[in-house]
C-alpha cells in the first residue's frame, strides 16, 4: 500500500488531468480484492452514483482500536478514489480518522474542480461513512 505522501508526489509530477485520471485508475487496481460476500447492502455506501461498498473490521487487540477497510466499486475512477481514502484512513485509530480531513487532501489534489458534483457527493458519502464508523468505535470503547 502506498502512503499519501507518495500519492501527493506522483500527483505533483502529472500536469495533465488525463494523466492524473489514469493514475487514479491505476491506484484503484491496487485495492485488495473484496470478497463477494462483502458486496452486501450493509456495506453499500448510499449517496454514490456508482455502486460503492466499504467493509470494515475493528481490531481491538492493541491499546486503541484500529479500523481496517476493504472497498470496491463498479467504476474504475471510483475504485481509485477509494484507494486514496483507504490510504488516508484504513489501519488508523478512530481518533486519527476523526483528526484527518480528507476534504483538505482531496482539494489539494484538485478533485473539487475535476470531479462531477455527483462524484464529489459520493466521495463525501464515503468519507462520512468512515468518520461515522470512527465515532461509533470511540463511543463503544469508552
Amino acid at each position: 500500500m502506498t502512503d499519501i505522501d507518495e500519492i501527493r508526489d506522483n500527483f505533483a509530477l502529472l500536469e495533465e488531468w488525463d494523466d492524473r485520471y489514469r493514475y487514479v485508475i491505476e491506484l484503484g487496481r491496487t485495492l485488495e480484492p473484496m470478497p463477494e460476500a462483502e458486496h452486501s447492502p450493509a456495506n453499500k455506501v448510499q449517496g454514490c452514483v456508482s455502486q460503492v461498498w466499504l467493509s470494515k473490521t475493528l481490531d481491538r487487540g492493541g491499546s486503541e482500536p484500529i479500523l481496517r477497510y476493504l472497498g470496491d466499486s463498479d467504476a474504475h475512477i471510483v475504485r481509485g478514489l477509494i484507494a486514496i481514502l483507504l490510504t488516508l484512513y484504513s489501519g488508523r485509530t478512530p481518533k486519527e480518522i476523526l483528526s484527518t480531513d480528507a476534504t483538505d487532501v482531496l482539494d489539494e489534489f484538485g478533485f473539487r474542480d475535476h470531479l462531477t458534483p455527483q462524484r464529489s457527493n459520493g466521495l463525501r458519502a464515503m468519507v462520512e461513512r468512515i468518520r461515522s464508523d470512527a465515532r461509533a468505535a470511540l463511543a463503544t470503547a469508552s
